[in-house]
């Protein structure tokens, strides 16, 4: 299995810790890019036309920029669902890097599985850029802001895996809205990705480098700019350009990006050319995982969790070997992909027992399977995502 528990930081000739910006230059770039980002005119509501196609100006815009904010899927009353849910899962979280207790001393998060699951890192760390974490893809090391003397020394900023943990977000994975955006997006057969979640709490959440996602396809002689799939990142409590992603519009479009040379030209990790996804509690926002994308450390006093659930094309993943950054390594077979694949039936169903009055998501893979959420799939979830389907 693969695991990313234990990170160290490392440093490249451009290495963009060195020389931190004052507050006065991050709220300008920051508030630039949320002019620009609001001015791309990619957001809006769910609309689908047809036969369950996505509106021709929500894929045209999606395709133009690589990513798209969908505003106000989840309501008031599932976000509270949601907060509540999270707020038990925190207390089952491990008191600290390598524990088996939770803060009430009973089994953490974690503490009996085999997969990867709970990722420390220190405050308002750069845990991964410039290392060879990931297969290297975060080629630059973002800006390490000092921390307060009071506060803790390592933070959880990502679980994965989540849906084993957390019946609110299995319910949101169940989605209609956003199963349906994956099936116009990729195909009928649509296959999942990974589950995780990220939490950049205030004053202390780690930064994410700058990267593209995906291996496998780059070189491949049918590779487009669908090739890697994409994730839908849902908010919790909203996201600002101080805690949220930042995406460069238009890099999935291109097979190949010099990451370490844009920072080297722009003379720090503030891409110009950059903008953040701004979103309220309750948006969802799809993000397409060629698109150079990262994450500043949060030293703002807003909170950031997001519910992270990534999908690809069957094409781009069967006959495939897994890439081991996400599952383990090994072939994408039929098998496999079916038995990953159950765990969306699992997330419709629960989402039906909850909702009975909301028509399901028909998923066509699974059509003629009775997959539901109950005990017996409760132990299924265990471990589930070392079958991950990471290309």
């Amino acid at each position: 299995m693969t695991s990313t528990g234990e990170i160290s930081n490392g440093t490249t000739s451009n290495d963009a810790s060195a020389g931190a910006p004052s507050d006065d230059v991050m709220a300008e770039y920051f508030a630039d890019g949320e002019r620009r980002a609001m001015g791309l005119g990619n957001r809006g509501p769910v609309r689908f036309v047809g036969a369950g196609a996505l509106h021709p100006e929500i894929l045209e815009a999606y395709w133009q920029h690589g990513f798209y904010v969908f505003e106000g899927v989840l309501g008031a009353e599932e976000l509270a669902e949601i907060e509540a849910d999270l707020a038990a899962f925190r207390r089952r979280l491990p008191v600290h890097r390598g524990a088996k207790v939770d803060i009430d001393g009973n089994p953490a998060i974690g503490a009996d599985r085999q997969a990867q699951n709970v990722i420390w890192a220190k405050t308002l760390s750069d845990p991964v850029g410039g290392t060879k974490q990931a297969h290297g893809r975060h080629p630059v090391k973002m800006t390490e802001p000092t921390a307060a003397p009071d506060a803790p020394e390592e933070v959880v900023f990502v679980v994965h895996g989540s849906l084993q943990y957390s019946d609110a977000c299995l319910r949101v994975y169940g989605h209609p809205d956003l199963l349906g955006i994956a099936e116009a997006i990729n195909g009928r057969d649509f296959t999942p990705f990974n589950e995780v979640l990220f939490i950049k709490d205030p004053g202390v959440g780690p930064s994410v480098a700058w990267h593209r996602d995906g291996v496998t396809h780059w070189d491949s002689p049918d590779w487009d700019q669908g090739s890697h799939g994409f994730n839908l990142m849902g908010q919790v409590f909203g996201c600002t350009p101080a805690n949220g992603v930042w995406v460069v519009p238009g890099t999935h479009k291109l097979r190949t990006v010099d990451i370490a040379g844009m920072v080297e030209a722009a003379g720090s990790d503030r891409l110009p050319d950059a903008v953040p996804l701004v979103c309220a509690p309750g948006d969802v926002a799809i993000v397409n995982r060629q698109a150079v994308h990262g994450s500043f450390a949060n030293t703002s006093p807003d909170p950031r969790v997001t519910i992270n659930m990534g999908f690809h094309r069957r094409s781009s993943v069967l006959g495939q070997t897994g890439s081991g950054i996400h599952g383990t390594v090994g072939p994408l077979d039929e098998e496999r992909i079916a038995r990953r694949s159950r765990v969306i039936g699992m997330g419709i169903d629960a989402r039906r027992q909850h909702n009975p009055d909301e028509q399901p998501f028909d998923y066509a893979p699974l059509a003629g399977h009775d997959v539901r959420f109950d005990d017996d799939a409760r132990n299924e979830l265990v471990d589930y995502n070392a079958f991950d389907l990471s290309v």
